[in-house]
């Protein structure tokens, strides 16, 4: 079975926070349910158009295979089966920063991932970041909830 790294509910509480930088590609900011998550997230909104309150389902995983064993880095057409059938869309990247900042109670991490120069950058608790390596390649998936 595969094993996610990460999975919540999302509510978009922004589109393009700093401006329309592209036409096909709308920045979005959201927040999560669960682990009270910020996200900035580039999205190509010409094949997937997100709205502000618009809640989704979002998942970081390290392979599609369902039996959890590592992707091969090669696209297969066939009939087999994987995580990618249960969502909407579906980035491939790698993850090129990790960072902290604040002290104490207030630490806070940011996972900085590149899904072909479409950009994520995913804030919240530490323990969460501790899941990830840098240079690591990611899927994120995403369904409408």
């Amino acid at each position: 079975m595969v094993e996610t790294l990460f999975e919540d509910i999302f509510t978009v509480t922004q589109k393009d926070p700093d401006g329309k930088k592209f036409d096909r590609v709308n920045r979005i900011e959201a927040r999560s349910e669960q682990f009270d998550m910020f996200m900035l997230l580039d999205i190509n909104t010409e094949i997937y158009p997100m709205r502000v309150k618009e809640k989704f389902m979002m998942v970081l995983a390290s392979t599609l295979n369902l039996d959890g064993t590592p992707d091969t880095g090669y696209f297969i057409q066939g009939n087999k089966k994987s995580l990618a059938d249960k969502f909407e869309y579906v980035m491939h990247g790698k993850l090129y920063r990790i960072s902290e900042e604040g002290s104490g109670k207030h630490v806070k991490a940011d996972i900085f991932v590149s899904f072909g120069g479409l950009l994520m950058q995913l804030r919240g608790d530490p323990s969460i970041a501790a899941k990830f390596e840098l240079d690591q390649k990611l899927f994120i998936l995403i369904r409408k909830v």
